[in-house]
């Protein structure tokens, strides 16, 4: 350390100002000019008490204000001799600046920052007694351009020498600039100089008001304006020919390289308050000013599937507040058109052209939506606009495409049958698991779909059929099915389903030798057993196995054939026998025969080998006309069966393509001699199109139906509770309640409010045509 010989001896208690600090200075040019030679504790100790000792002077203190008590208030004189030090030391340091640039300049202007910042951090420390007493009074008087001597410090670089090297051009913020400039290059600069530059930039701000709070006003004029001036200026220069020679994907990496290296910056040596300012300015230049370009492309990377390009334009474009509008509608153009095109590419390639096939046109449809909602999961981050946009196009290509033309049932109709499929026996699923996949699969479909009216009755028609005839896959699908759509639509929705269901565990044991299906009654597996007991004992020609179903007509959606039906003699006294027996324990009930659900099982006697036949009961009509005759007409067939002309042929065609009949001469059917098989039970119960025509056309008729009541109903609920409401108020309300289960068309509202108005529910308000009141 050096010696305190360098400074002159200690000045007295009494000492006047002059000799004070002529003293003072002394040791104030040591530690701002020659800190580095050292300062013993003695001569640190020495300054300090001379300060102390001239505070504290009852000599200057007399010279005071008469107002002011205490030997503690002298300093003014001191600070005023403090504050002319710092004015010349400034002097040299400023002319050494006006022959440096560039990199030279801030490395002389950041050694000579932390040289000042040093030496001004002991004189604080020195002058704490003035600090403590004569400043803090003064700015509690309200003199805020009084400092503590630390920041008086940094106030003089401020005004002396800061503001005088910027007055050339700002050379340290130009100076600096340039280097951020070679780093944006690839440059490698010091960094640690430009922190420290702009650092004191930072600490040069003062707010008189409050020295305890930061202030960036120095830091904001002298830096982060030219500093975000810049940036646009190299950003919109560097974007511009990069894209002229460039792809968008390429661009895309250029960018998000650019702002994680911005990003990086503002960690290593700018204000953390400058972050939201350059980001912003960034953004702007990077990315909103070619965002249309950006729009441009999206097609492109969809279409290619360019999964990373794809992640990085959302990523980039989720900056600006309008970046992704215009890409959730050009991907929710892009889904609609790919589902559009997957269904019409169905249909040109099906066997029969214009008709899909239940299974091809379900798995054409989840294809679709599993490909771009993974593309909504990876790409997009799940974004709800992404998501929305996703739901919309679904919607729109589920309900209306080639294969649905203008029908808005058909769409419907075809996954209620594909969940049909899954549901039966036959069904190929290897695992439960994959069933229960099939079946969430089958309700993303569901949910998009309008008209789920119309789902929902093909969906019981098809149910109460697979119950019947026992060929369910199992009873946990079927009840999972039937939880799905509950928990989509409600107990509502789904209660026949829930009804026939439960109902056919009642009587869930039976024997599909003939089964007949009957309606109005409550279900019942006793009926059966009391009446195959009965015929043991009274009749013993009993030569048929018969079980027999009796549902309701609440909850089954069957219908009974539209035409006679001959019923061979063969099982004539059986039939007779059951409804006898029926109405001795049911008197007053009716039963209506549903011969078209009827399942039956023949044994050949006329082959070498005997075969056992599964047959409709249509089939079975004409098969056992041949227990009488070789060979039949379609006429005699006809007259025999009451079976519709049209029908029959189908029923016929069946038999002659499964070899049981042969057809050599039109319209003239023999009975086959020669039949062989390699099964020796032959299934020949399989659908005619008849059938599938009459299903379709109940299910239509059956939902408009259920229509008519369900806006009726709705207008009704509505006006009970509103009282009065104008028409066109009504229609709307009527269309947000129903939309959920289906699209109501408003001439139907319409005439439904006329019926309501004839049945008197509803009344026209006097006065007004397009107001109505409710009729209580």
């Amino acid at each position: 350390m050096a010696s305190t010989s360098t400074i002159g001896p200690m000045p007295s208690k009494t000492a006047d100002l002059e000799e004070t600090w002529a003293y003072l200075s002394e040791g104030v040019d040591l530690i701002m000019n020659r800190l580095e030679t050292g300062l013993s504790f003695p001569a640190y100790t020495n300054l300090y008490t001379t300060v102390y000792n001239y505070c504290t002077s009852t000599k200057m203190a007399g010279k005071q204000d008469g107002n002011r008590t205490g030997a503690n208030l002298v300093g003014s004189d001191l600070y005023s001799k403090l504050h002319a030090y710092f004015i010349d030391h400034f002097k040299p340091m400023v002319d050494t600046c006006e022959s440096l640039q560039d990199i030279e300049l801030l490395r002389y202007y950041a050694a000579q920052w932390d040289r000042y910042t040093t030496g001004a951090n002991f004189l604080n420390r020195l002058f704490t007694y003035l600090n403590r007493y004569w400043v803090k009074r003064e700015r509690d008087e309200g003199k805020k351009a009084v400092y503590p001597v630390y920041t008086l410090a940094l106030s003089q670089w401020k005004d002396v020498f800061f503001k005088q090297v910027q007055k050339d051009n700002r050379k340290l913020t130009t100076a600096v600039l340039r280097l951020v400039t070679q780093q944006r290059n690839g440059e490698t600069i010091d960094q640690g100089l430009v922190k420290k530059v702009v650092d004191s930039f930072v600490s040069l701000g003062l707010d008189s008001a409050d020295l305890n709070k930061e202030c960036l006003d120095v830091y904001k004029d002298h830096f982060e304006g030219p500093f975000l001036e810049a940036t646009e200026e190299y950003y919109k220069k560097e974007s511009e020919s990069f894209l002229a020679a460039n792809s968008v994907s390429d661009y895309l990496k250029k960018v998000e390289d650019r702002l994680r290296e911005e990003e990086d910056r503002v960690e290593r040596y700018l204000h953390n308050k400058t972050r939201k300012e350059l980001i912003s300015k960034c953004d702007d230049v990077l990315i909103r000013q070619h965002s249309d370009l950006m729009w441009e492309s999206f097609q492109s990377l969809l279409d290619f599937d360019k999964d990373e390009d794809l992640q990085r334009m959302y990523a980039l474009l989720a900056r600006i507040p309008e970046g992704l509008e215009p890409l959730r509608k050009k991907f929710e153009q892009h889904v609609k058109t790919a589902g559009l095109s997957a269904v019409s590419k169905l249909i040109e390639t099906g066997e029969n052209a214009g008709d899909a096939d239940p299974k091809a046109y379900v798995d054409a449809l989840l294809e679709v939506h599993r490909k771009n909602s993974e593309t909504v999961s990876r790409s997009f981050k799940s974004e709800a606009g992404f998501a929305a946009s996703l739901d919309k196009a679904c919607r729109e290509f589920v309900n209306r495409n080639a294969a649905t033309g203008t029908s808005s049932t058909k769409s419907p109709e075809l996954i209620a049958k594909h969940a049909d499929m899954l549901l039966r026996k036959s069904n190929k699923m290897a695992e439960e698991e994959d069933l229960e996949g099939a079946l969430n699969r089958v309700m993303i479909l569901f949910k998009y779909l309008e008209d789920k009216d119309v789902f929902q009755t093909f969906y019981t028609t098809k149910l109460s059929k697979r119950l019947i005839h026992g060929v369910s896959a199992s009873d946990e699908s079927e009840a999972s099915m039937i939880s799905k759509l509950k928990e989509a639509c409600g107990f509502e929705y789904t209660n026949k389903l829930q009804r026939m269901f439960t109902g056919t565990h009642i009587c869930s044991s039976r024997d599909h030798r003939l089964t007949s299906a009957s309606i109005d009654m409550s279900l019942s597996k006793d009926l059966t057993d009391s009446f195959k007991e009965r015929m043991a004992q009274n009749h013993d020609d009993m030569d048929i196995t018969f079980s027999i179903m009796v549902l309701g007509t609440n909850f089954w959606p069957l219908n009974p054939p539209p035409h006679e039906f001959v019923i061979p003699q063969e099982i004539l006294p059986t039939y007779d026998r059951f409804s006898k027996y029926y109405q001795t324990k049911h008197s007053g009930r009716k039963l209506t025969w549903l011969w078209n659900y009827s399942k039956n099982e023949l044994r050949t006697n006329y082959l070498n080998q005997k075969y056992f036949l599964m047959t409709s009961s249509y089939q079975m009509a004409v098969l056992l006309q041949y227990n009488r005759n070789d060979t039949m007409s379609l006429n005699e067939l006809v007259t025999a069966t009451s079976i519709s002309k049209d029908i029959l042929s189908q029923v016929l065609a069946l038999l002659v393509k499964a070899k049981i009949l042969i057809n050599e001469e039109k319209d003239q059917y023999d009975l086959n001699p020669n039949f062989k098989s390699k099964k020796i039970r032959v299934n020949l119960n399989l659908p005619i199109k008849a059938d599938v025509k009459a299903e379709s056309a109940d299910v239509l008729k059956a939902v408009d139906e259920d229509r008519k009541y369900v806006i009726q109903a709705t207008i009704v609920r509505i006006m009970k509770a509103r009282k009065t409401m104008k028409n066109q108020s009504l229609i709307q309300e009527v269309i947000s309640q129903i939309s959920q289960r289906f699209a109501p068309k408003i001439p139907d509202i319409k005439k439904a409010i006329e019926t309501l108005l004839e049945k008197e529910y509803i009344e026209r308000v006097d006065g007004s045509k397009d107001t109505f009141a409710y009729v209580a």
